[in-house]
């Protein structure tokens, strides 16, 4: 498969060499030069498969012959090896619980598969290779545990201070090793502008090897498909209908794998990106004007995000035709008073806990259910209500109990470097002290 730069379709390149570069010239994102549709029997019998399967069916394409089968066969087997359920709430709405993995997020099946593919491509490698990248709450804790003491590889995270959650913060700080966590006075859109002026550094660039870890990356990005899959195999076990897919979006990376699987073949009837008060995709869809502006913090903070970078993705694979995408996705935007009224709404009347960003897809649901009746979907659950207890507990009124796994990780040291939001710290950084 050859990947060309959204912002230089002159630039073309591998899978290989997408995953090791992460972004193009310009600081474009890379897209595949041709979307592989699904077969009508694997979809039509998707029952029958593995996860596993599953998996490898979804990422073989893309990856081509660059990675011999077998061993991208035990890479899909590492990345998905771990529940994911889609739980039944109600006859019109289920979710689909993406948190059962190491770190409790969804970004762990990208994580995982990234790292397992870089760590396979670096092989041969004599020089080290930097992952740099920039979190607004799971992604670092994600990164950190899907590159821990992987040989040839170090990894530098930025994450804005005071923004992420206890647990997502431990997460990322506590591994040591070959694992850097930058402390950030500043936004996570901060943090992702100087990881992509990094980039384009020319100093930088002449002493490190680096690449991205976000959903920029496209071994970030695609793997992502795979639970959509997942979730569908199990959706057609419990409805006759095609669902409506609501999806938490913060940087649209995850609705944007969602809404690639579809134009590969998934069946979807529809797909929401559900929104906190960072409301630029909602806005965009009522004016058909693109308006970035400064983050805004919100309850469900990993969304906390301003100029969403996968929208261009979105935007190509609808051929940048406004009313098409329109037809497909709608978007809502939550409040934090309405997303605890949702944690404490559902959990009273189902006895189900939803996280922030889980509670922010689910209300966005319910508006457009109440839209559109007769319509039923499913909401993707992000992150295990655990990883943000002040909000959780609040909205319940009772503490909840931290799963065995993460009693250890609390007490662990913190290890950071606090910086702030000017790119020429983060450049003595990574020149002098990786």
């Amino acid at each position: 498969m050859i990947y060309y730069n959204l912002k230089d379709h002159q630039e073309k390149i591998d899978f290989k060499n997408a995953t090791i570069k992460g972004q193009g010239n310009e600081k474009g994102l890379f897209f595949p030069e041709r979307i592989p549709q699904f077969e009508e029997e694997f979809i039509h019998n998707l029952h029958r498969y593995t996860h596993e399967e599953i998996a490898y069916r979804c990422m073989k394409d893309f990856v081509g012959d660059e990675i011999p089968s077998e061993i991208l066969q035990e890479i899909v087997a590492e990345t998905v090896n771990f529940d994911i359920p889609l739980v039944k709430i109600n006859n019109q709405i289920a979710v689909l619980e993406l948190f059962h993995g190491p770190t409790l997020a969804f970004k762990d099946i990208g994580a995982r598969f990234m790292s397992r593919c870089l760590s396979y491509f670096l092989k041969d490698q004599k020089k080290k290779v930097t992952v740099l990248v920039a979190t607004s709450g799971d992604t670092g804790g994600a990164v950190a545990h899907g590159f821990y003491k992987l040989p040839g590889i170090n990894v530098v995270i930025l994450y804005p201070k005071n923004r992420v959650s206890p647990v997502q913060e431990k997460q990322l700080t506590a591994l040591g090793e070959n694992i850097s966590a930058l402390e950030v006075d500043g936004s996570f859109d901060d943090c992702q502008n100087m990881v992509k002026l990094a980039f384009a550094d020319a100093e930088i660039n002449a002493k490190l090897l680096l690449t991205s870890a976000n959903s920029i990356n496209v071994a970030r990005w695609l793997p992502q498909q795979i639970y959509y899959l997942i979730a569908y195999q199990q959706w057609i076990q419990q409805q006759n209908e095609n669902p409506v897919i609501s999806v938490p979006s913060g940087n649209f990376g995850n609705i944007c794998a969602g809404l690639l699987a579809h134009f590969r073949g998934m069946p979807a009837d529809h797909f929401i990106a559900a929104c906190n008060d960072n409301h630029v995709i909602p806005d965009y869809l009522e004016t058909q004007k693109f308006q970035p502006h400064t983050a805004v913090p919100t309850l469900s903070n990993a969304m906390d995000v301003g100029n969403p970078s996968n929208f261009v993705r979105i935007m190509e694979l609808f051929g940048n035709q406004f009313d098409a995408l329109k037809n497909t996705v709608s978007a809502y935007s939550v409040n934090d008073q309405e997303t605890m009224n949702t944690i404490t709404r559902i959990y009273q009347k189902y006895n189900y806990l939803l996280d922030p960003h889980t509670a922010v897809a689910f209300a966005s649901l319910e508006k457009y259910l109440e839209e559109n009746p007769g319509k039923k979907g499913f909401i993707l659950g992000t992150a295990h209500p655990v990883k943000f207890p002040d909000a959780v507990e609040k909205a319940i009124h009772t503490s909840i109990e931290i799963p065995g796994s993460l009693n250890g990780l609390m007490k662990k040291e913190k290890k950071t470097v606090e910086i702030n939001s000017d790119f020429e710290e983060l450049k003595r950084f990574l020149l002098h002290k990786i």
